[in-house]
């Protein structure tokens, strides 16, 4: 999987989660949280679909690793093989 199908896939569970969020503007080296009204809550819904969706863990301690479309594709894209 590439790593653009990564980042498709990160703005459709935002979609889902938050669906008043326009994001079609969303730059990917630009923290997530910065651009968009997401909070906590939100991101862990983020994390739990992923484990739902697709099987993929993401342990807390690499939260951080989420924080940018950018980065979310970096971490991410290994763990979809």
């Amino acid at each position: 999987m590439s790593k653009d199908e990564v980042k498709k896939i990160i703005l459709k569970i935002i979609a889902e989660i938050a669906p008043d969020e326009d994001l079609g503007n969303v730059k990917s080296d630009v923290r997530l949280r910065d651009q968009l009204e997401l909070d906590s809550m939100d991101f862990l819904d983020i994390v739990m679909e992923l484990r739902k969706k697709f099987g993929i863990e993401v342990p807390e301690a690499d939260y951080g690793q989420l924080a940018s479309l950018d980065s979310c594709a970096d971490y991410l894209q290994p763990k979809f093989k």
